[in-house]
């Protein structure tokens, strides 16, 4: 406790004692993230919202000095325990690092701070022309920082790539309080290694990220989006690779199964069709000019994998419900029951059939509700299963099938996350798909970049 109270004083010394949280209640708030864990077992030691470099720095030195853990938080919306305060610790909040510190059409670039949202940088680039892809679902709340610390992607990854692809360089605050840059701010960077790429997707674990230069694309001139129903998943499945076969690359390709068709409507009416099977949420954007030809051709080809209805907007109000349907699905599953769960499985696209069959196989097995949504395109499924954490049987029952699930995906040639990352969750099941040498080198990193283990300890491995 005598520690504890040090290491208080010297937050509120360093950052301003308004800028420190410490009360019971304000530390309780900050121990959870959007995870939705069964229980809270450890609250941080303290919650420091830092406004600059510098005083992420100090909050460094002062981790050092007492050998406590950091764990960095934006909005807290990751689903996998990686903002979890398993050990104590500072939680450093970013939500007064949100500045957009420059945008240039020249450079077609963005430098921004970590607390920056997504959808508030899409917003400022589409006012000059320019285009910031990737979309996690709440884009409306997540951040910069969260994003390339999650390595997170979204329905657009499929033909414009996710976080990483956008990322040209880093200003990170290591472990040490040093500052590293990890790239420049040019586009193409073949000096040395790629520490982007190290960077993005560590959760956290690595260094701190205080500073990012994001590349952007000219803005499409129009999109459109449709919503393609089938009487078969495996019909859904065959409809995608034939869209891909015929050189049409739609800015998404995403999923939904009849469990998540029904479930939305239900709560969320959108004018869906309930009594289908699946149905693909297909977007295609480019020239005004391209896009009845591209439309023509991508109902041609779902006409041909027997679709057995097709939707379309029109106008920018049909446009938003329809992905606004697509969107509520986890919010829609969290009517079910008090709790709700989701995941980020990946298998390459041939075996995505396999994926949704055996996953709906295992739920059914463990007699639990499963909605089924996903970015098809890329492989991704996001099984999200509605269950009751007061319900000890069904609580063993969901963990024995989140086992079986990854052991499925590992069989299919697929990995653990695709966009949500890894984080407390998912660690025990990294060794069914991450092999012992790669898993020790990641170790061995680790080791390098954070001696006294202090950033975000015991996430991922």
């Amino acid at each position: 406790m005598l520690t504890n109270n040090r290491l208080i004083k010297d937050l509120k010394k360093d950052l301003s004692a308004e800028n420190v949280l410490s009360e019971i209640e304000e530390r309780y708030a900050y121990a959870q993230d959007a995870t939705n864990a069964r229980k809270i077992e450890h609250l941080p030691d303290a919650v420091a919202f830092v406004e600059t470099t510098e005083q992420v720095q100090r909050v460094v030195n002062i981790a050092r000095k007492y050998k406590t853990p950091i764990i960095c938080r934006g909005a807290g919306t990751n689903v996998v325990g990686a903002c979890r305060t398993d050990h104590g610790g500072i939680v450093l909040n970013f939500s007064k690092m949100n500045k957009i510190l420059d945008i240039s059409r020249e450079n077609m670039t963005a430098t921004v701070q970590p607390g920056v949202v997504v959808g508030d940088l899409q917003k400022e680039a589409e006012k000059i022309g320019l285009y910031y892809p990737p979309d996690p679902g709440n884009l409306a709340v997540s951040t910069i920082g969260g994003s390339i610390a999650q390595a997170s992607g979204g329905a657009k990854t499929f033909k414009y790539g996710s976080t990483k692809d956008y990322v040209i360089d880093l200003k990170v605050v290591t472990a040490k309080g040093e500052i590293l840059r990890t790239g420049s701010s040019t586009i193409k960077n073949a000096t040395g290694y790629n520490l982007n790429s190290l960077f993005v997707g560590s959760e956290g674990t690595l260094g701190i990220v205080v500073e990012a230069t994001m590349k952007l694309i000219p803005q499409p001139e129009a999109k459109k989006v449709l919503m393609a129903y089938f009487d078969t998943v495996e019909d859904s499945v065959n409809a995608v690779n034939a869209i891909i076969e015929q050189r049409i690359f739609p800015a998404t390709l995403d999923f939904m199964d009849k469990n998540a068709i029904q479930t939305v409507e239900k709560f969320y009416p959108a004018g869906l069709l309930c009594d289908k099977e699946a149905a693909l949420v297909i977007e295609i954007d480019g020239f005004k000019n391209s896009m009845e030809y591209q439309q023509n051709i991508i109902v041609s080809i779902l006409e041909q994998c027997r679709a057995s209805a097709i939707q379309y907007s029109t106008n920018e109000d049909e446009y938003k419900k329809i992905w606004m349907a697509r969107h509520s699905s986890m919010g829609a599953c969290a009517k079910l029951k008090p709790n709700v769960t989701t995941d980020d499985v990946i298998v390459p696209r041939k075996n995505l059939a396999a994926l949704v069959k055996g996953i709906n196989d295992i739920c059914k097995k463990y007699n639990l509700t499963v909605c089924m949504v996903g970015h098809v395109g890329d492989g991704s499924v996001h099984p999200q299963i509605p269950i009751d954490y007061r319900d000890e049987d069904e609580y063993k029952r969901l963990k024995k099938a989140k086992s079986e699930i990854y052991d499925l995906t590992a069989k299919l040639d697929g990995i653990l996350s695709g966009e949500h990352g890894i984080g407390a969750e998912k660690r025990s099941h990294i060794h069914k798909v991450i092999n012992g040498i790669a898993l020790d080198y990641m170790r061995q990193i680790k080791k390098t970049l954070d001696p006294d283990n202090i950033l975000n300890p015991y996430k991922i491995f």
